[in-house]
């Protein structure tokens, strides 16, 4: 009798992006269905604003909200700053003028810099705080000026390194991207016809001259990605290294993920009744 051959499991490919790939006509479907039932149905708004960067990730938003709200309804707001990109401000443009929605360029230089007279000593980082608030200052009071709701635009990585200003980037009530890695969107954005420059370009915030989000991180965003994915699937970092990752990045992302855990939540507050907001008491539609 002959032995049966030993068939052993594929090896495991650290590199693939398999588990990241999504049905890119699906989750369209349903990320507008989303924008609709959050915007229309939930908060009575038939208007859109969206911070328009000339960034991959507030493009797909402004794609996904022309076609749930249609262009007509869809406003999107460029605020540079003085040292901004020529070429930020270019792609923003171009996405305006592919979907026809309502456009405004507001300057936030006046604004920053009249606080910041009072902080010359400010470094780059606290600069680039007081420039993202000031964006969504401007966000906020459109919306009330136009009777139209704010929507976010931050991606679940960014999300889960804490790449982003507290009360402002991650500020707006409805966000369609939050759930999606960085990978995922730009999957969503070729799909739906995001301009390949803008698609294809270095990731920034572009709140400093020269500034990548990944120069920031230490590591690409898929690299990044491929880790998260399994972190938040329970794999522990141990695992993940005998998996064929490098133990020095999984290090690097769990540790960005545990140390911005507070960014993601409400202020903490100190509770004293059993009827504490967020802590204790939540109606059945926020469980």
């Amino acid at each position: 009798m002959s032995e049966l051959p030993v068939i052993s499991a594929p090896r495991f490919d650290p590199d693939s992006n398999i588990n990241l790939e999504v049905n890119c006509e699906l989750l369209t479907d349903w990320l507008v269905e989303f924008l609709r039932d959050e915007i229309i149905r939930r908060r009575g708004f038939r208007r859109a604003v969206v911070g328009i960067s000339g960034g991959v990730d507030s493009s797909l938003t402004a794609f996904l909200c022309a076609r749930a709200l249609g262009p007509e309804n869809v406003f999107g707001i460029k605020m540079p700053y003085r040292t901004s990109s020529a070429e930020s401000l270019e792609h923003a443009q171009l996405v305006v003028d592919c979907l026809g929605i309502h456009c405004r360029t507001i300057e936030i230089t006046q604004a920053v810099d009249g606080y910041l007279a009072f902080e010359p000593e400010a470094d780059g980082r606290r600069r680039g705080n007081v420039m993202a608030r000031m964006r969504m200052i401007v966000l906020f009071d459109q919306s009330a000026k136009l009777h139209a709701l704010p929507v976010g635009t931050g991606n679940k990585t960014e999300r889960l390194f804490g790449y982003f200003t507290w009360h402002a980037d991650d500020s707006p009530p409805v966000n369609p991207l939050g759930d999606l890695f960085k990978s995922q969107v730009w999957q969503l954005a070729r799909y739906l016809g995001v301009p390949d420059v803008i698609v294809e370009k270095p990731a920034s915030a572009d709140l400093i001259v020269g500034q990548t989000d990944e120069s920031d991180f230490g590591i690409s965003y898929k690299k990044a990605d491929r880790i998260l994915y399994y972190l938040l699937k329970g794999y522990t970092p141990s695992r993940l290294v005998e998996m064929g990752f490098a133990e020095s990045e999984v290090l690097l992302v769990k540790g960005k993920v545990d140390s911005t855990h507070w960014k993601r939540h409400l202020p903490t507050t100190a509770m004293l009744t059993s009827t504490s907001i967020n802590d204790y008491y939540l109606r059945p539609v926020d469980y």
